[in-house]
């Protein structure tokens, strides 16, 4: 299965893509970790890249029979469509989770205070993530609302709805 997470940063997806990873034994790509990496190695520029190279590390690990966590903000109706494709491509079923933080006095704390976990990678300030291009989304899909909850508590919230989710496939 391909576990396509999206949302702002701060909202708690990286928390919560690496909690079910780690549980899951699933493969975890982190789009900000490719990104860096690209940069360490000059060989970035704003654009898609970091997104496409994502895209064909999951298409290789889904042939292999591996689940995959897609750990990026996927603000775009285009960036979506195309971890879709990746599945769908294979034929592999998919789940779309979409992380906020509905308080924007929260979302804006663990934005201030947050710290880098990727040697070097640059965190976006507040007024960066509130001018973000996001798309609203035009499907169903879960949504994990982390304002006021403690990490555990979001990833039961998870965990039920997910577990919801793969009795449509079986």
């Amino acid at each position: 299965m391909l576990y396509i997470f999206s949302g702002l940063p701060g909202t708690g997806k990286s928390t919560l893509s690496s909690a079910l990873a780690r549980e899951f034994q699933a493969t975890y790509l982190r789009v900000d970790i490719v990104e860096q990496a690209m940069r360490v190695a000059g060989t970035w520029a704003d654009g898609p890249a970091g997104y496409i190279v994502c895209y064909a590390i999951a298409s290789q690990n889904l042939r292999l029979g591996l689940d995959v966590i897609a750990d990026t903000v996927n603000p775009i109706e285009i960036t979506r469509q195309d971890w879709r494709n990746v599945a769908e491509s294979l034929g592999t079923p998919f789940v779309e989770i979409e992380v906020i933080c509905s308080d924007d006095r929260e979302h804006r704390h663990r934005i201030e205070t947050r710290v880098a976990d990727i040697p070097g990678f640059a965190l976006p300030t507040w007024e960066q993530v509130r001018n973000r291009q996001y798309d609203i989304w035009d499907r169903e899909h879960i949504v994990i609302d982390t304002a006021h909850q403690t990490v555990a508590e979001s990833l039961k919230t998870l965990r039920e709805r997910l577990d919801r989710e793969r009795k449509k496939f079986s």
